[in-house]
């Protein structure tokens, strides 16, 4: 499907801010990229998604990987996004490791065993897993000392006050609503079920029912919907229906089932809350110890 292909590569290059061809390849030539690996990565993720369930990956370390495909798992890394949120995470713990200097033994015996839990890994292995990354100890021990220094540091950014302090600041994004939603293919159609719904009393799900009209239930956290569209639901209350809103295809006809205030046992709430603590404090910290230089990566070897 060319069109879907086509549409992907126009989504990258306008999140990047790229409108001509000529940013595009300067963009890619900074990292070692070309057109056709770009071109190629949207293929290759297309067919992915397309014979998901008919295709069975074969599982290869990267050390004993061909070197077509270790320049093709780069290429994946760069354009999905994986690389860059990669290097803030190095960012963050080489800034944490430069505050903290000296961890606690106690934490970095607790970053070694997320280590060879996380790679599935036993003691006794270690050495021959750093042989073949072509690595030494002293090596393993400045990573373990920097993943160590990372976890203190954001360890004490989850404290119970700064957590209410977030969620106080942030009530009004954090707010969360249950909807039922009908797509119509016109505005006056969505009209006249807006109608049918205020005046006659019929609900949202017989109105999709006799209409034939695709209906669906979600719920979504008001910084999830594009801003133009948050005004709406700043002021509605439950049972609430707005009015038609217009979509690519067509329209949408809304109604609030509920209204929920975020709080601090909503694991979703609290996931958006501990990242805002994390992203200001670590970017604090990044601008005072780390510089990253965008230069040209090295290519797989």
């Amino acid at each position: 499907d060319e069109a879907a292909i086509s549409s992907a590569a126009e989504a990258f290059r306008y999140e990047y801010d790229l409108i001509t061809v000529e940013e595009t390849e300067a963009w890619l030539a900074n990292r070692a990229l070309t057109l056709d690996d770009f071109s190629d990565y949207f293929t290759r993720q297309y067919c992915a998604n397309a014979f998901d369930n008919e295709i069975a990956p074969v599982e290869v370390e990267y050390h004993s990987a061909p070197l077509e495909l270790r320049e093709l798992f780069l290429a994946k890394l760069i354009l999905s996004g994986e690389l860059d949120q990669m290097t803030i995470a190095l960012m963050w713990r080489l800034a944490a490791r430069c505050a903290e200097m000296d961890p606690h033994p106690d934490a970095i015996g607790v970053a070694e065993q997320k280590f060879f839990d996380r790679n599935d890994l036993e003691p006794t292995q270690l050495a021959n897993w750093l042989e073949k990354l072509g690595r030494d100890s002293k090596w393993f021990d400045e990573m373990l000392a920097i993943d160590a220094a990372y976890r203190t540091r954001r360890d004490t950014l989850f404290a119970p006050q700064a957590r209410q302090h977030e969620l106080a600041a942030l009530r009004l994004p954090l707010t969360r609503f249950e909807t039922e939603i009908v797509e119509f293919e016109s505005r006056d159609a969505a009209k006249e079920a807006l109608f049918c719904v205020r005046e006659d009393g019929i609900s949202m799900e017989q109105v999709a029912i006799e209409g034939r009209y695709p209906y669906r239930r979600t719920d979504f956290l008001l910084e999830d919907i594009p801003l133009d569209t948050q005004q709406r639901f700043l002021c509605v209350s439950a049972g609430q229906v707005l009015k038609p809103i217009e979509r690519r295809d067509g329209f949408e006809l809304c109604r609030i089932v509920k209204k929920i205030e975020p709080c601090l046992e909503d694991p979703r709430v609290q996931s958006r809350i501990d990242q805002r603590l994390l992203d200001r404090h670590f970017s604090e910290l990044v601008s005072k110890h780390v510089e990253r230089r965008l230069g040209t990566p090295v290519a797989a070897q």
